[in-house]
């Protein structure tokens, strides 16, 4: 395994992270693991040296963080992991719910710890920007929250560069903690945070982890998992013609290789230049094996020209522009991939 700063800050996270988003319960969604079928491959990425856990409160609406906890508190030992979780979305049906008021930022990381059933996270992130709630309230909570204790480190994920902008403007003015990790979904279907939010998270000195290397399965070429044909969102961030063809593209140099195409989205995610750590949510060992062999796989120039000739710009995917695309069109092969596949192309 592979370690590294996030950011500026004297945390040493793995250059892999276990995502968990599947890990709780499927009375909440169907392709939900729970804790039995969640063990081993918690324990699998623990011993490949994983010292990086992903959580959120939302996740299975509580339960992920219970069943990832009581797995954590029998496979290790609370001082050798970086745990993180976030806040934000609705938790129930009643006012306040949900968002990043202050009350429901203290009344998150409470229930969180509880849910856990530890004296702190690593780090406490905000799962979006919450437009509804002054920036002043929330940082203000969310430093609070370090100050006694609860929080070793602060994170945000999933927002506009402007409003990033604007949570450190805030902590600088008032002498608060600032975020350390930038959570964002990047992947060679979705590279539109390599415009402005990774730049600006390297000039900051905050790290940067990636969700969503395969785009949520389509450049594995295969598009017909559970979650797949049960999260509507997946068709609507990468339901194009441009995503197909990126993922051919994927499975060519995969062939080439004699590797997985998952191998190789993911070696194209550990190779970008702002990626401090990839999560990685596997439903087995040897999905998670393929992240460990990504590690180790350095793409050439054809490679990496085959890998990236199809993308073009789309709109953001985030809250506010859900199921919005914009019409893409591939560039033709080059290379030794215009010997080989230039036609199929």
């Amino acid at each position: 395994m592979e370690y590294t700063r996030l950011g500026q800050s004297g945390l040493k996270v793995s250059r892999l992270c276990l995502g968990t988003m599947n890990m709780g319960t499927p009375q909440w969604k169907p392709w939900i693991f729970d804790e039995a079928q969640s063990e081993p491959i918690v324990r699998h990425a623990l011993d490949a040296g994983v010292n990086f856990i992903d959580l959120a409160d939302f996740y299975s609406t509580g339960a992920g963080e219970e069943v990832v906890g009581r797995i954590l508190k029998r496979a290790t030992r609370r001082e050798e992991i970086v745990v993180a979780t976030k806040v934000g979305y609705d938790m129930g049906s009643y006012q306040n719910a949900g968002g990043h008021s202050r009350k429901h930022i203290m009344d998150g990381i409470d229930g969180s710890l509880k849910r856990l059933d530890m004296d702190y996270v690593d780090i406490f992130m905000l799962h979006f920007f919450d437009v509804n709630t002054p920036v002043e309230e929330t940082m203000g909570a969310l430093n609070d929250i370090v100050r006694a204790g609860k929080a070793r480190y602060l994170g945000v994920s999933t927002m506009y560069t402007w409003q990033f902008a604007k949570i450190m403007q805030v902590c600088e003015r008032n002498g608060w903690h600032k975020p350390i990790n930038m959570q964002l979904q990047l992947n060679l279907a979705y590279r539109e945070e390599e415009r402005e939010m990774i730049p600006y998270c390297k000039d900051q000195g905050v790290g940067v982890s990636v969700f969503s290397p395969l785009a949520r399965g389509f450049l594995t070429s295969d598009p017909t998992s559970t979650r797949n044909q049960t999260d509507f969102f997946t068709a609507q961030m990468y339901g194009d013609a441009t995503t197909r063809e990126i993922a051919a593209s994927v499975a060519r140099v995969a062939a080439r290789r004699g590797v997985t195409p998952a191998q190789i989205a993911q070696a194209w995610v550990l190779n970008h230049g702002g990626v401090s750590s990839m999560l990685v949510g596997a439903d087995s060992a040897a999905q998670f094996d393929s992240a460990l062999a990504a590690l180790e796989t350095k793409l050439d120039a054809d490679e990496l020209f085959e890998l990236e000739r199809n993308y073009t710009p789309c709109d953001l995917i985030n809250d506010y522009t859900a199921g919005q695309r914009i019409a893409r069109e591939s560039r033709p092969a080059q290379g030794a991939f215009a010997e080989t596949f230039g036609k199929a192309a």
